[in-house]
């Protein structure tokens, strides 16, 4: 397996990457992670790197993305990783930075229920609303519309943090870098406007990452790829029953996962 993956991993460096993504992935519980990075277009896992500490990063960067492979990347989809960030700025500068929106809209929903908890002491019906908050309405259960209503009803901080979120959604329109600026800047000040303590740290760290959000809006990119390919992985790992050495994992899922060139070359 091992020699078949290097001899595929070879052949693969022929190819342009123009678009892809970089995810972390639990090893085990005691969060030894590892990064796994992906082709967008293709969906199949370009390496898988263990920890996620610089060295490993930017070896990992160099091997995939030679000098004269450099500017045909254009975009890289990852999270708020600072490593991955810094790296993606110094080795491919001209390469669009897009933070997945389903980390920043998780950032905002605890923001949201940290403010409801907070706010359960003097409003009781807000207890076990949560899901009711981050539910769209088409999804909600009878009950749920019920706690949701009541929480609209409330006139508390909780309902302020609900509405930031939903006008956040509307920004999910936006076609051009301008217009996603524009209407991230005023969503911002909105959030400062409101005095929520928990949204407005939210805020801030949309202020550090504001292009990374604004390109997320623009170019419609996600890890829902990468997602997917973790479903993928971890049947590899069950019917393994575990790997004692993480080299001889990050072979089995490049076999099975990488879309290599496996067959060896053809005698004349």
């Amino acid at each position: 397996m091992h020699c078949a993956v290097e001899q595929g991993w070879t052949k693969r460096f022929l190819e342009e990457l123009h678009h892809w993504s970089m995810h972390e992935k639990a090893l085990k519980r005691s969060h030894h992670d590892a990064t796994v990075v992906s082709n967008l277009e293709t969906g199949f896992v370009l390496d898988w790197i263990h920890g996620r500490h610089r060295k490993a990063t930017q070896t990992m960067f160099n091997c995939l993305v030679p000098g004269h492979q450099k500017p045909f990347v254009q975009t890289i989809t990852t999270d708020r990783w600072h490593v991955s960030v810094r790296l993606t700025k110094e080795l491919l500068p001209n390469a669009s930075l897009i933070h997945d929106r389903f980390h920043w809209i998780q950032s905002l929903n605890r923001a949201i229920d940290a403010v409801r908890r907070r706010e359960v002491q003097h409003h009781a019906i807000l207890k076990n609303s949560r899901l009711a908050q981050w539910k769209n309405p088409e999804n909600r259960t009878e009950k749920q519309d019920i706690l949701f209503e009541a929480m609209q009803q409330a006139h508390g901080q909780a309902r302020k943090a609900w509405t930031c979120r939903e006008d956040l959604k509307a920004i999910f329109h936006a076609r051009e870098i301008i217009q996603a600026k524009e209407r991230l800047t005023s969503w911002l000040d909105q959030v400062k406007a409101t005095g929520i303590q928990e949204v407005m740290e939210v805020a801030k760290m949309f202020q550090r990452h504001l292009d990374g959000i604004i390109h997320a809006l623009v170019f419609k990119q996600s890890n829902a790829r990468a997602e997917r390919i973790h479903g993928k992985i971890q049947p590899i790992k069950t019917v393994a029953r575990g790997y004692r050495k993480f080299e001889n994992f990050r072979s089995a899922v490049l076999f099975f996962c990488g879309g290599l060139e496996l067959y060896p070359h053809k005698l004349p």
